[in-house]
C-alpha cells in the first residue's frame, strides 16, 4: 500500500440502496486468502460484482509491518478500482482502529472477521473465536467508527449515508452461526447496538456452525430466522451456496427463479435478505453475477490482462486459471479446458509461455481474440 493517492468511493450503503432500487440483490465477492487480490477483484468487478472484499488481513502486522501493508493490500492507480472492502482479523479495539484508518483513503468500508474457522485463527482468538466473545466485537467496531470519525472519515450510518460528501466509510462483520441459535441472536443483537446508534453499518451471515463443513449446505431456517429478525434494521448478506443465480436455495422478492427442468421444492422465502457473497463458485466463475453459469473465456482473458497489469505470484496465477477453466459449482459442469488441458497448463513455466499456451487453446476452440495483445507481452513480468 504505497500510493498516497485518495480515491474516489461510493458509500457501500448507496451501492444497497441502488440494488434494492433495481429490485436485485447486492452482489459481492468473498474475502478468499491469496485469491481476493488486485486482479481478481477487478475482473469480478467487470462481470457484476458491485462490492468487493480483500483477503483477510492481520491488523496487528499491518500496523507495525510495512512490508505487511505493501503486500497485503494493493490499490489501482489506473483509474478507478472496484468498490473494496477490507477485511481485518483482529482481538484488540485499538489494533482494529489503527489499521482502519490506516486504509480508509483507499477503501470503502472496513470488516471485522468473525467467521474464519480454521484452528490457527480460532487459537490465536481471531474469525470463529470472536464469536464467543461479543463484547469484545462490540467493543472493536465502536473503537474503530470513533478513531474513523475522528481522522475526517464520516461513517456514514443509515440516517446520514448520504450527507457524507464521499467521505464516509462503512464498519462490517462476518459472522456464523451458533448451534444454539440464541446465542447468534445475542451476538448480532449486542454487535448492532441501538436502533439510534448502530455500532455497524451491515451483516454478513455465513449459516454454517465453526464445525460445519463447507460440503455440507447452509443452514437455511437459521438465516430465515436471521434475516427475518434482523434484516429490517440493518443490511444483510449471505455467504455461503450461492453457485449460480438460478439456483439459489430460497426465494425472495428479488432472487431469480430456478433454472428450468431443475427440481423444485418448496423453498422459504427471505424478504429481508439484501445480498449475495459467492466464495468458491465466483472463484471458478467470475461471471457468475453476469448470469453465466459456467466461465466464459471473456472472463479468463480479463483476468490475465488485469494479471499483467496487477501481477500475482505466478503459482497463483495458475492456480486461478485451474480453477477457471475446469468444471464450476453450478449444474452446468462443462469445462474450457480437459483435465489433460489443465495439466499441460500447470506444466508452463512463467507468464510469456502461459499466455502462448492459452492463446492457443482459446483459438483451437473458436475463442477468438488472443488474451493478451502482442505489444503488450514484451512488458510481462516474469514471476
Amino acid at each position: 500500500m504505497t500510493d498516497t493517492m485518495e480515491t474516489e468511493h461510493i458509500h457501500p450503503l448507496k451501492l444497497f440502496e441502488l440494488a434494492k432500487s433495481q429490485k436485485r440483490f447486492l452482489y459481492t465477492s468473498a474475502p478468499m486468502v491469496r485469491y481476493s487480490k488486485l486482479a481478481f477483484r477487478k475482473t469480478v468487478h467487470e462481470y457484476g460484482t458491485d462490492l468487493c472484499w480483500t483477503p483477510m488481513i492481520l491488523a496487528k502486522e499491518f500496523n507495525r509491518n510495512q512490508f505487511a501493508r505493501d503486500s497485503d493490500f494493493t490499490i489501482s492507480t489506473l483509474g478507478p478500482q472496484p468498490p473494496t472492502i477490507v477485511q481485518f482479523g483482529a482481538n484488540v479495539p485499538l489494533e482494529l482502529a489503527r489499521a482502519s484508518t490506516l486504509v480508509a483513503p483507499h477503501a470503502s468500508g472496513v470488516d471485522l472477521n468473525c467467521g474464519c474457522p480454521q484452528s490457527w485463527a480460532c487459537a490465536e482468538t481471531l474469525g470463529a473465536a470472536l464469536m464467543e466473545r461479543r463484547e469484545l466485537v462490540r467493543d472493536m467496531v465502536v473503537t474503530t467508527r470513533e478513531h474513523l470519525r475522528r481522522d475526517g472519515w464520516a461513517v456514514g450510518k443509515e440516517r446520514d449515508a448520504d450527507d457524507a460528501d464521499g467521505k464516509g466509510r462503512s464498519v462490517s462483520v462476518k459472522i456464523r452461526v451458533h448451534k444454539d441459535l440464541r446465542k447468534t441472536i445475542d451476538f448480532i443483537t449486542t454487535v448492532l447496538g441501538p436502533p439510534q446508534d448502530r455500532h455497524i453499518d451491515f451483516l454478513t451471515i455465513h449459516p454454517r456452525t465453526r464445525a460445519t463443513p463447507s460440503s455440507a449446505p447452509i443452514d437455511v431456517s437459521a438465516l430465515e430466522v436471521l434475516t427475518s429478525t434482523f434484516g429490517a434494521h440493518v443490511p444483510i448478506l449471505v455467504s455461503g451456496d450461492v453457485f449460480t443465480l438460478g439456483t439459489l436455495p430460497y426465494t425472495s422478492p428479488v432472487a431469480p427463479l430456478r433454472s428450468e427442468g431443475t427440481p423444485e421444492p418448496p423453498l422459504p422465502s427471505l424478504p429481508h435478505l439484501a445480498g449475495l457473497m459467492s466464495a468458491r463458485a465466483i472463484l471458478a466463475n467470475p461471471a457468475l453475477y453476469a448470469g453465466h453459469d459456467a466461465c466464459p473465456w471473456s472472463a479468463v482473458d480479463t483476468f490475465l490482462n488485469h494479471a499483467v497489469r496487477c501481477p500475482l505470484p505466478f503459482k497463483l496465477v495458475l492456480h486461478h486459471l485451474a480453477e477457471m477453466c475446469g468444471p464450476g459449482f453450478g449444474p452446468d459442469k462443462s469445462a474450457l479446458l480437459s483435465r489433460k488441458e489443465r495439466a499441460r497448463m500447470m506444466g508452463c513455466l512463467n507468464m510469456v509461455d502461459l499466455i502462448d499456451f492459452m492463446d492457443g487453446k482459446r483459438m483451437e476452440k473458436g475463442g477468438g481474440v488472443e488474451v493478451v495483445r502482442r505489444e503488450e507481452r514484451d512488458g510481462v513480468v516474469q514471476r
